[in-house]
């Protein structure tokens, strides 16, 4: 009888326990609803907040999935809005979106596994250990080769950025023709244009390599390597780098929205470039990943990787990222994490080294302005020392120092031309009128 007692006792005192902590995950849930923030704040105006629902109705976006990680834990999870204007059905935590490249750190994670398992080595030469194509010799290899580290922190020195997807009825290319850039691929073919090792320029087809080169060495097809290696592990129920998407996958699915709001064609692109960016997973499975990573790095983990293993993974080996993984320091906080952007998808997913992190994931290509409102009102909500409005004040200028910013600018092939108005600057397309107002801060 009197361990009955105790057993009531304790089965209370637990109740007691939860549901404080719930009440706070509720409390701070509605704070970052309503709390978006924008990237800049003018010291002495009024700090403006912008709900989830107002930014989502002015960026065309139909649904977007958000999970907050508080303490290598799942604070909360939630669906907003729909996943297509055909069903109307509500997004739910556990809605399919596509990751775009987070692909490349859960495939990294798999990568290192086979590192572990004495089946790649991660400063061999790839062309080593692959089979169905090799990377092309040429001046820049000749002594220095391209090497899993490298495609790894994008420093191999290799081609091509990343992939726009084929679309529904075109023809999917295999690996070996994506990789030559030969028909029915839509890219240029990857290759060497730099020394390896001297250089940090993100490459897709560098990651592209590597999942060649994992399906080389195993004989197994991609998906279900992942599954097995990571995403089994990890507690990625709902996730898969099958591509295309199963039927059976489909029936809570998002559709893909162009950043007008225009549905893309077929719902949604197909990607074999599976590591690159072919992922389909939920904002609580890639909180799952995070929290998974971010524990084994303390040794607290290790369900897929050593220590020692993800230790590398997150030390910057150049130009901010580890292995896999985008790397940044802000504020004194370090973080790990990556985006990733496919046809009419967009996400996020960032997380501390002491476990407070955020997942978001939209279906358009508006989505990185959407999450990246949505971490900074999880920031402001939960307390964060990172990831908050920049703060500029307001200076007075001459019309003679306004003059020196007049001219024409070339940002990324886009001619944009500013002129004076008296005490402000109007800039706009060259060529066309010039009528957009930038006041000076």
């Amino acid at each position: 009888m009197r361990i009955s007692y105790l057993a009531a006792f304790f089965s209370l005192a637990n109740m007691a326990l939860a549901q404080p902590s719930a009440k706070n995950a509720a409390r701070l849930q509605s704070e970052v609803e309503g709390g978006l923030l924008p990237s800049v704040h003018i010291q002495g105006r009024p700090l403006t907040k912008s709900s989830i629902a107002d930014r989502m109705k002015a960026l065309h976006i139909r649904g977007v999935s958000v999970a907050v990680i508080h303490n290598y834990r799942i604070d909360w999870a939630k669906g907003y809005g729909i996943l297509d204007d055909e069903t109307r059905k509500p997004v739910d935590p556990e809605t399919l979106f596509q990751a775009g490249s987070i692909s490349k750190p859960v495939a990294a994670a798999g990568a290192m596994r086979l590192i572990e398992q004495g089946k790649l080595a991660l400063d061999e030469d790839v062309n080593q250990r692959l089979k169905s194509w090799k990377v092309p010799e040429n001046e820049f290899t000749k002594t220095e080769k391209v090497t899993l580290r490298r495609t790894m922190s994008h420093s191999a020195g290799l081609t091509v950025h990343g992939f726009p997807g084929y679309a529904e009825g075109d023809p999917i290319p295999n690996v070996p023709q994506l990789l030559e850039g030969v028909k029915p691929a839509n890219t240029a073919a990857v290759r060497v244009d730099t020394i390896p090792g001297t250089l940090s320029r993100y490459s897709g087809g560098g990651t592209t390599i590597m999942q060649l080169l994992m399906t080389d060495v195993t004989g197994r097809a991609f998906p279900a390597l992942l599954r097995d290696l990571v995403l089994s592990k990890a507690g990625m129920r709902n996730s898969t780098y099958e591509q295309p998407l199963p039927q059976r996958l489909r029936a809570n699915t998002a559709s893909g929205y162009k950043s007008d709001g225009k549905p893309v064609k077929g719902k949604y692109h197909t990607y074999p470039e599976m590591a690159a960016a072919g992922l389909w997973t939920t904002a609580s499975d890639l909180a799952r990943f995070a929290i998974e990573m971010g524990k084994s790095r303390m040794g607290k983990a290790n369900h897929i990787l050593r220590q020692a293993t993800v230790e590398q993974m997150m030390t910057v080996q150049k130009g901010g990222f580890g292995l896999g993984f985008a790397l940044s320091t802000q504020d004194g906080v370090k973080r790990f994490g990556h985006n990733g952007s496919d046809e009419g998808f967009q996400a996020l997913l960032t997380c501390s080294y002491e476990g407070e992190g955020v997942a978001v994931m939209v279906n358009s290509d508006n989505g990185i302005r959407l999450a990246n409102e949505i971490v900074r009102s999880v920031s402001a909500a939960y307390g964060w020392k990172d990831m908050k409005p920049v703060e500029k004040a307001v200076i007075q200028m001459s019309t003679a120092q306004l003059a020196e910013y007049a001219g024409e600018y070339d940002l990324r092939g886009t001619k944009l031309e500013v002129r004076v108005a008296g005490d402000h600057l109007l800039f706009g397309r060259s060529g066309a009128e010039v009528a957009k107002v930038l006041k000076p801060l």
